[in-house]
């Protein structure tokens, strides 16, 4: 870990997994009763996605494996190719991570004290940014600590979609290890973004705020 404060941060978009990017859509649209927007490919990972705004330069992105897409000769990102995984998912979609947004993001990387893996250059459409990827492609801290991500484009994908009606009302997490996770979440500017407690089981959820009341993911 690096010394020196650290950059700024804040939350940029939860992670919304589905077994097929339709029925991650149909179920967000059913509990929200908003539809998310097609965001299009991540060639790289063999992924494809379906977007809400939640609020100014904040989203909630579906992701799901894309069936027209070449399987990528590295584990995909958000852990998808874990088949533990994927057989949850064809219960109902889940929300399995974050992703927060730096200022800097090989520096606070380099800070955080549980490893977040290689910073990668990925694009989509015309969008550029860069964000850290673990090797093994299971997200740190079994998901309670996010992925960063620097955008290197002034557009923002939020800043692309219709005014939803959706909102982030709470966002907490739950770790075997809760200081571990409070001390790396400090170390890359995020103390007071997701107040952690302890629970035997990693778990991450989210209270939004939608036309159709309050709902928790």
């Amino acid at each position: 870990m690096t010394g020196g404060p650290p950059p700024d941060a804040a939350l940029d978009h939860l992670i919304v997994a589905a077994a097929t990017l339709a029925d991650g859509i149909e179920y967000i649209a059913g509990i929200t009763g908003v539809t998310p927007h097609p965001g299009g490919k991540h060639v790289a990972m063999g992924t494809h996605t379906a977007l809400v705004r939640l609020g100014e330069r904040v989203f909630l992105e579906v992701i799901a494996i894309d069936p027209d897409g070449a399987k990528p000769a590295r584990p995909r990102w958000f852990d998808l190719d874990n088949i533990a995984l994927q057989a949850e998912l064809t219960e109902r979609p889940r929300l399995i991570h974050w992703v927060a947004r730096t200022s800097d993001v090989e520096h606070a990387a380099a800070r955080c004290p549980i490893a977040l893996g290689p910073v990668h250059a990925m694009a989509r459409g015309d969008y550029r940014w860069r964000i850290t990827i673990p090797d093994d492609g299971k997200p740190p801290g079994k998901g309670i600590v996010p992925t960063l991500i620097q955008w290197d484009v002034a557009a923002h994908p939020a800043d692309n979609l219709p005014e939803s009606g959706v909102s982030i009302a709470g966002f907490a997490g739950a770790h075997p290890e809760p200081d571990e996770i409070r001390g790396a979440l400090a170390a890359v500017g995020l103390s007071g973004v997701l107040p952690i407690t302890y629970d035997p089981y990693a778990r991450l959820a989210a209270m939004l705020r939608t036309p159709r009341g309050t709902v928790t993911l």
